[in-house]
């Protein structure tokens, strides 16, 4: 049995409205299979996988968490963080509880590992059609599926998703990017852009933090690339962890080499919580350090997170270096990007979807 594996919950607290969930297999034993992310947990009767929101009853795999919706807000999209997807608009985002990593240093761990902590699935009963008319309401021009792990509440990302294209609206995940093939080649028809998180650079701090592997997610970066999803990528630089200059510049490359130059790397500062309180926030010399270690490897965006009112959150031209969008924090003070989604001054293409 996969390590993690739950056993048996929602008894008096049984969801009202499971769904048999999408990509799975039935074996032997009334035992099934899940493909929808890479720990493909085999499942026995009676016991959920992983994440603690897909259960195997009886040999049929239900999702627990469909419409279950534990958040939702509007915000805006350079939340996510995406700099270069519509900037200037408002996202409507929701999550479900649960989550297929176990990272020790998560910011949302109260909702991702709820199951897991409390041996029960909860949250507001909405359709797809409410969530889309919700989006549509708000002004919003996106539904981004984020907070959590939209890959474990996928059934209902998905239904929202097709209903959100239908009526003009963007999808956007924001993901720890650890899906399988049949996930993506499932949800691609309906993704507009997505932010990826690269945690690190090296299977240890994988395993050791999130309970993982970091080659699946290597391989979602690049399958999204491939399919021209809108792809920006996040770390979240832990002292003593991940910042090591020269893993870093490992990072860099593989951005520059796999995705393109033009992909915008998002380098994020850590602050103590859940699990991992005994590593110190992030110096912003080492974020800095980052920024010039992606630009030095040919990145054309850099940007440092979680530090308001630094440079770093501006975007600049990558040929004349002409500031094209200055922020404060998720707000932004001034956008000279011309419609066509070029530098006004020297013509420049600046990658993205600016319209």
């Amino acid at each position: 049995m996969p390590q993690g594996l739950i056993g048996p919950i929602l008894k008096e607290k049984e969801v009202s409205k499971m769904r048999e969930a999408l990509l799975y297999e039935k074996l032997d034993n009334r035992d099934v299979k899940c493909n929808l992310c890479s720990h493909r947990c085999r499942i026995p009767p009676g016991k959920t996988g992983i994440c603690g929101v897909r259960k195997n009853e009886e040999g049929v795999l239900y999702s627990l968490a469909y419409g279950k919706v534990i958040a939702h807000h509007v915000d805006p999209i350079e939340k996510k963080p995406l700099f270069h997807f519509l900037p200037g608009t408002l996202s409507y985002s929701i999550a479900t509880v649960g989550c297929n990593l176990q990272c020790d240093f998560c910011q949302n761990f109260e909702i991702s590992q709820f199951p897991r902590h409390y041996g029960y699935v909860t949250g507001e009963d909405l359709s797809a059609e409410q969530v889309v008319e919700a989006a549509l309401s708000s002004g919003s021009k996106s539904i981004s599926y984020t907070y959590t792990e939209p890959t474990i509440y996928f059934e209902f990302a998905y239904d929202c998703a097709r209903l959100a294209s239908e009526r003009g609206l963007k999808n956007v995940f924001v993901s720890n990017g650890y899906m399988t093939p049949e996930t993506l080649e499932t949800i691609y028809p309906h993704l507009h852009g997505a932010n990826i998180d690269l945690k690190a650079f090296t299977e240890d701090f994988y395993h050791r933090h999130c309970k993982a592997r970091l080659k699946p997610v290597l391989e979602t970066l690049k399958y999204l690339k491939r399919q021209g999803v809108w792809l920006e990528v996040t770390t979240l630089i832990i002292p003593g962890e991940n910042d090591d200059p020269e893993e870093l510049r490992e990072m860099a490359r593989f951005i520059r080499e796999e995705l393109g130059p033009g992909t915008p790397w998002h380098v994020t500062r850590f602050y103590p919580t859940y699990k991992l309180l005994t590593r110190p926030p992030t110096p912003v010399e080492i974020l800095q350090k980052a920024y010039y270690i992606g630009r030095e490897e040919g990145l054309k965006y850099v940007y440092t997170g979680n530090v308001p009112g630094d440079k770093g959150e501006n975007t600049y031209c990558w040929s004349c270096e002409k500031l094209l969008i200055e922020r404060y924090g998720f707000r932004i003070l001034k956008n000279e990007i011309t419609p066509e989604g070029t530098c006004p001054d020297c013509g420049a293409k600046i990658d993205g979807v600016w319209r």
